[in-house]
């Protein structure tokens, strides 16, 4: 089976993320609450792919951004989906591609991805142990 790389965007404002209503029209998890989100295109690094997709899908340049995990999420095809933490951007967002993103508590999110979630329950980890150091 081919896998499809993808990156995806974990956006942070005052113990907030950033989650997307996808639209109903894509072709894979129409209408589902996600991380923000998108395909790698051909010979692209993910950095690439990433600072990409942030300007298409909301019209922002991320200024500071590390990379979380990578998870496999089988959905119409196998995406292998490389997350992103971003703290800091220029720009003000915009849902361009998305039929609407709105800031949710990290505590209590309406995810519907598994993967996503997986991502987030791990940025809480992490971020919960480096507080304890």
């Amino acid at each position: 089976m081919q896998v499809h790389e993808c990156v995806s965007f974990i956006l942070l404002k005052d113990h907030q993320v950033l989650l997307e209503k996808r639209a109903k029209d894509k072709e894979y998890d129409p209408n589902l609450i996600a991380i923000p989100g998108g395909h790698m295109e051909h010979g692209e690094t993910q950095e690439q792919a990433l600072l990409r997709e942030l300007k298409e899908e909301l019209d922002i340049v991320p200024t500071n951004y590390v990379h979380l995990c990578s998870l496999y999420h089988p959905t119409g095809e196998l995406q292998l989906i490389h997350y992103y933490v971003i703290t800091e951007w220029t720009g003000t967002i915009v849902s361009l591609e998305a039929d609407e993103v709105a800031w949710h508590s990290l505590k209590a999110n309406p995810l519907d991805i598994e993967a996503d979630k997986v991502a987030l329950a791990e940025y809480r980890r992490l971020s919960l142990s480096l507080v304890t150091l």
